[in-house]
């Protein structure tokens, strides 16, 4: 703390007012100071007589409280620190603390952006990449979504709703971004996992209706079909025979209809679903007095989303009252993990269009498209057929650039994470889809140092990185090492998510800012 302390006193910080902190963090570079003592610019605020900023040192990063006097903060007095007319509090950067830093800095708190036309999900398992995600979103006018992770994500890495969103609120205040950002507890199907999300300032909650759908519907001969709808509820059956039944509704260019078949297969597969969702949005609406982005997804599934099924749920959930910030259907072609789109780009284009209509004419919410990591092919469609209204969600391609990051800089590691990824993919197989080829992957020892950045470009191998993130990071000899290599090296690593990130986003041909 000595030597921050010094640096404080030596750049006559205390003695500065807001408006001069602010010009300081115009410059370049981002630290004031060094890797071994430095302050970063962006997060220099004063509150209350007090400066507060995030700092790091050689081993770790916090937030501190700087004073020139004797003074309370919201985290403890502050305490002498060995340097004549410098008091400071260090404060560690943890889920109880970041509930004090929005007493004082709100914009670090996560915020509904329903009414936001443009937001990108920016999943970041290892807590440490939101910083280069706002560098890259804060050139342009889209919102970023920086605290998103599932379940399954968290009993993967360790983390906790809590963690995710104090992690995410830490870089904000770092990169001093007070236009707005989004928590996203993805992939949610019960409301007590929701009711744990809300309780840890998680505005947007996307609800996956896999588990009440009835997929084996899809299959169902006509006679099973009628069957079915008969055995509806009268009054229910009346209401969409009167609603849906050889109506024509316009999509755009299209015109979409549902005969007595198509009808009967969207009210029995679609139904208990439609009324969990429903459901769910009431319970939103108790809880949060409606400051929430409620995302419904019926993507997990193995066919496309039909034209007239997404008309048959927009429209229900139009009828019922829910409010709906996003939906994501499933797409025509292959949206596999972190990797380019699979399929023809101008049938994608031509269905895409329908959805994108679909969404206009029955509640005016953004089409979401999950999976989305690195579908750099079929972005200018999405970018144009939504006119920039859409949500946009990637996760493990944050992960993939720290690996990148890792191979450029430090071989020898990657050569460990590389070798110990055999041991890992065949688990996660069973939770991710991806039709990739181990056998077609280059062997490591024919591999020189150089060229280990070339793996990252491998879609074989990229889809393997990806989906063996939880054994990696939970083994005792990826763990601390990758840790402390992004720390010496968040630079190189901000960088390469910033670069990254601006492809994705400049490809959907959102407006900069």
């Amino acid at each position: 703390m000595k030597e921050l302390a010094e640096l404080v006193r030596d750049e006559g910080l205390l003695e500065l007012d807001q408006e001069m902190l602010d010009s300081i963090k115009k410059h370049a570079p981002p630290l004031l100071g060094g890797m071994e003592a430095g302050i970063y610019r962006r997060s220099l605020y004063h509150a209350a007589g007090v400066l507060y900023c995030i700092a790091r040192t050689a081993g770790d990063k916090a937030l501190y409280a700087f004073g020139s006097s004797a003074a309370s903060t919201p985290f403890g007095d502050l305490q002498a620190t060995g340097t004549e007319g410098v008091l400071a509090r260090r404060v560690e950067m943890s889920a109880a603390a970041v509930r004090h830093l929005w007493e004082l800095f709100p914009f670090a708190k996560p915020v509904s952006l329903r009414e936001e036309r443009t937001t990108i999900g920016m999943g970041d398992r290892l807590g440490v990449a939101s910083a280069g995600h706002i560098r890259a979103a804060r050139k342009y006018r889209c919102y970023p979504v920086l605290a998103q992770q599932s379940l399954r994500e968290l009993d993967y890495t360790g983390r906790s709703f809590a963690d995710v969103v104090a992690d995410a609120s830490f870089a904000v205040f770092q990169e001093g971004y007070e236009e707005g950002f989004g928590a996203d507890a993805d992939h949610m199907k019960t409301i007590e996992a929701i009711d744990t999300a809300l309780g840890e300032n998680m505005p947007m909650i996307t609800l996956d209706l896999t588990e009440v759908l009835r997929p084996e519907v899809a299959e169902w001969s006509e006679a099973d079909l009628a069957a079915g709808f008969g055995a509806l509820d009268a009054r229910l059956r009346a209401r969409f025979e009167a609603d849906y039944l050889d109506i024509n509704y316009k999509a755009g260019d299209a015109t979409l209809t549902l005969d007595r078949v198509e009808l009967a297969r969207c009210a029995l597969l679609y139904g208990a679903a439609l009324d969990f969702a429903e459901k769910v949005n009431n319970h939103l609406k108790e809880k949060t007095g409606d400051a929430y982005d409620l995302e419904i997804s019926v993507d997990e599934t193995t066919t496309p989303t039909l034209p007239e099924h997404h008309l048959f749920i927009a429209r229900e959930l139009q009828v019922r009252g829910v409010t709906v910030n996003s939906l994501a259907p499933r797409f025509i072609g292959d949206f596999q993990k972190a990797i380019d789109y699979i399929g023809d780009v101008d049938e994608f284009d031509r269905q895409f269009a329908v959805h994108c209509a679909i969404a206009d004419e029955f509640g005016g919410y953004k089409i979401s498209v999950h999976s989305g990591s690195d579908k750099f092919a079929v972005y200018p469609s999405i970018g144009h057929r939504t006119s920039g209204r859409l949500h946009l969600k990637t996760s493990g391609t944050s992960w993939l650039e720290a690996l990148r990051a890792v191979a450029m800089r430090r071989p020898e590691l990657y050569r460990l994470i590389h070798q110990k990824t055999y041991e890992y993919y065949p688990e996660a197989l069973k939770n991710y889809h991806i039709t990739a080829d181990v056998s077609g992957v280059r062997p490591l020892e024919d591999v020189s140092d150089e060229e280990l950045p070339s793996y990252l470009e491998d879609p074989n191998w990229r889809q393997f990185l990806h989906i063996s993130y939880g054994g990696l990071l939970n083994d005792p000899q990826v763990r601390a090492p990758l840790f402390s290599f992004l720390h010496e090296n968040e630079e190189v690593y901000y960088e390469l998510l910033e670069a990254h990130f601006d492809k994705h986003i400049g490809l959907l041909g959102i407006e900069k800012a």
